[in-house]
């Protein structure tokens, strides 16, 4: 029998034996390597977490103590030992559990989160929340190296530092962010600066020190300064907090003595804690960005799941590589995603023009927009969810200014298992309404080629937006030409109906218009290619055929393509049908699921089409 199986809560966790608690992470990695491998997931982030995972448990008493996630696949372990074991190989699945924390999950999910940088912050209003109501529990946030690059973490590290509050910040340092001196020496100064003789001594001395007011104050910075020189987190320390560290993040006997110690510290502590991505399994620790977030693999050998068809993420950087290798003002910027982007072919071929910025999307989007100013043409490569976040940067600094920076959104409209909180669902609302942009969408990855040297060759801001994944298999063309900007194509003339579609459901609508055929129904298909600016022109020339429309983006309704189409016609005495998603935020599952629960279907297309020939 497996310790593992007798583990369904955080109280059952704290029975096992301590020389036991490695077999137990062992046992957890396995869990989560053989669910993986089925579902995908982000594999070795949470493979490295484990044995933090099951001190923080051991020593802690959640739910009453919080502890606060950043970046919710390092929770993967979290969510085995606090009752979701049984549902674990479901994870990512659709009516299954969620790839990251879930307030509506679990109690055990203190705060949701599925975008990075957000645990201090919110630890830090837990924990003046629990001060103000005179209530008694520890709040722990932990936050991994790569999220240490976005201000959103300093703007809660000197707040939290300022407030003096007590909490505990955990540092997973998977990228040797401050220090690679890690050992049994740090190990045992970690535990020596937390027991409680050291710390009183400190205090006495700190204390004495401030009666002389002639170099008292002088003499504390100078005691802070050896330390910090001992120990490197002078960062952290001059924000106001106790640096403890670097520890080794792997031996779990270890971690739960110096937690138990630090636990009841007052004010604001930050604990430095070494792990390794992938632990325990070698394919993702040799390889450890490839199984960062990964889909369906052979555990035997850690290939993953081939796909026969070219990705949108790969044609995006082999047009960029080729437009850039005959002009040397194109360059690249990416928010710490260049494998996902596709730039990380570009960062090899074109170092000198390549800059990852890490998790700091608005800082991404006024680089490029200065850049522009100082006449380069820098495109900006950033997952549409993520882009959220440098929305007013984009208005101020970029439209404001009518800068043309390209910005490239992959992952935009559904991604499927991620969930909501990666589904790239906002984006043509949120771009929508800013003067100056250019915003389009390609039919196939053949066109986003197109796509990309017409923005490059454009005198306004554009955004381009794609969906995860394969595209389509159409023949890729060897050279590309600019497009006009606003114009759109008539792929099929009709006269009962026209389909105004954009993006990759282009041959849907196509598919459906073949459907209609049969049925002796008279279906126009118009890719749009543009949702700013909307091609009046050819709108009104289907006007002139049929006053029956449908529009199909994979974007909000609210806001989105089909609302700006139905505000364009209103008067005319058109019908206008819109298929998108919902006012909802749109759970996880797989994409065939999701597209036809949500309508995305050539059979819900022709049904709809069916009913408005009727009105």
């Amino acid at each position: 029998m497996k310790i593992l199986d007798s583990i369904d809560s955080p109280e059952d966790l704290k029975k096992v034996k301590k020389e036991n608690l490695s077999i137990l992470a062992s046992e957890i990695r396995e869990e989560i390597i053989s669910s993986i491998s089925k579902n995908g997931g982000h594999l070795a982030p949470s493979l490295g977490v484990v044995d933090l995972t099951i001190a923080m448990h051991y020593v802690f008493n959640c739910p009453t103590d919080k502890i606060i996630w950043d970046v919710g696949h390092q929770s993967y372990a979290h969510k085995i030992i606090t009752g979701r074991k049984c549902k674990f190989k479901t994870i990512r699945m659709y009516n299954g559990l969620s790839g990251f924390p879930s307030r509506f999950e679990s109690e055990y999910d203190a705060f949701g989160v599925g975008h990075s940088s957000t645990s201090i912050s919110a630890g830090l209003g837990f924990a003046v929340a629990r001060d103000l109501r005179n209530e008694n529990y520890k709040v722990i946030a932990v936050i991994g190296d790569g999220s240490m690059t976005s201000g959103l973490a300093f703007e809660g590290l000197q707040n939290a530092g300022h407030l003096k509050t007590d909490m505990i910040v955990i540092l997973n340092d998977n990228e040797m962010f401050i220090s690679q001196k890690v050992g049994a020496i740090a190990g045992y100064f970690a535990k020596l600066l937390t027991a409680g003789m050291a710390r009183k001594v400190e205090e006495k001395i700190m204390k004495t020190v401030s009666r002389l007011h002639n170099f008292g104050s002088s003499f504390r910075k100078f005691v802070k300064r050896v330390k910090v020189m001992l120990f490197p987190g002078m960062l952290f320390e001059e924000m106001g907090f106790t640096y403890i560290g670097p520890v080794q993040g792997h031996d779990i006997n270890n971690l739960i003595i110096i937690l138990e110690n630090l636990k009841d510290m007052k004010g604001p502590v930050l604990l430095h804690v070494i792990t390794k991505k992938g632990k325990g399994y070698l394919p993702a620790e040799e390889n450890p960005i490839k199984f960062h977030g990964i889909g369906k693999f052979n555990i035997v050998t850690g290939e993953p799941a081939k796909n026969e068809r070219v990705t949108y993420a790969k044609v995006f950087s082999d047009s960029l590589i080729k437009l850039a290798s005959s002009d040397k003002r194109i360059l690249a910027i990416t928010a710490a995603m260049p494998g996902g982007t596709g730039l990380d072919k570009f960062a090899r071929k074109f170092p000198d023009r390549y800059f990852d910025v890490g998790i700091a999307e608005g800082h991404a989007v006024t680089f490029a927009a200065a850049m522009v100013a100082a006449g380069m043409k820098p495109v900006c490569a950033i997952y549409s969810t993520f882009m959220q976040r440098a929305l007013d940067n984009i208005i101020h600094d970029v439209a404001l200014q009518n800068l043309p920076v390209v910005f490239v959104l992959d992952r935009a409209g559904l991604v499927g298992e991620d969930g909501c909180t990666h589904h790239g669902a906002f984006d043509l609302s949120y771009l929508n309404y800013i003067p100056n942009v250019v915003i389009m969408a390609p039919c196939d990855e053949n066109e986003l080629q197109y796509m990309l040297k017409t923005a490059l060759n454009s005198d306004k801001p554009c955004f381009i937006r794609y969906p995860k994944g394969p595209g389509l298999g159409v023949a890729l063309d060897e050279t590309s030409y600019v497009l006009p900007i606003g114009k759109s194509v008539i792929l099929k003339e009709g006269k009962d109906i026209c389909f105004l579609a954009i993006g990759n459901h282009v041959y849907t609508c196509l598919e459906a218009a073949r459907l209609l055929a049969e049925k002796n129904v008279n279906a126009a298909v118009v890719n749009m290619r543009f949702v700013k600016p909307l091609d009046a022109c050819v709108i009104n020339e289907m006007l002139l055929k049929t006053k029956r429309f449908i529009t199909i983006e994979e974007n909000s309704l609210i806001g989105g393509f089909g609302e700006t189409v139905k505000t364009f016609l209103y008067g005319s005495g058109a019908v206008v049908e819109c298929i998108g998603l919902p006012d909802k935020f749109i759970e996880h599952g797989s994409l065939k699921i999701l597209k036809k629960k949500y309508g995305f279907t050539c059979e819900n297309i022709v049904k709809k089409a069916l009913q408005i020939m009727l009105t």
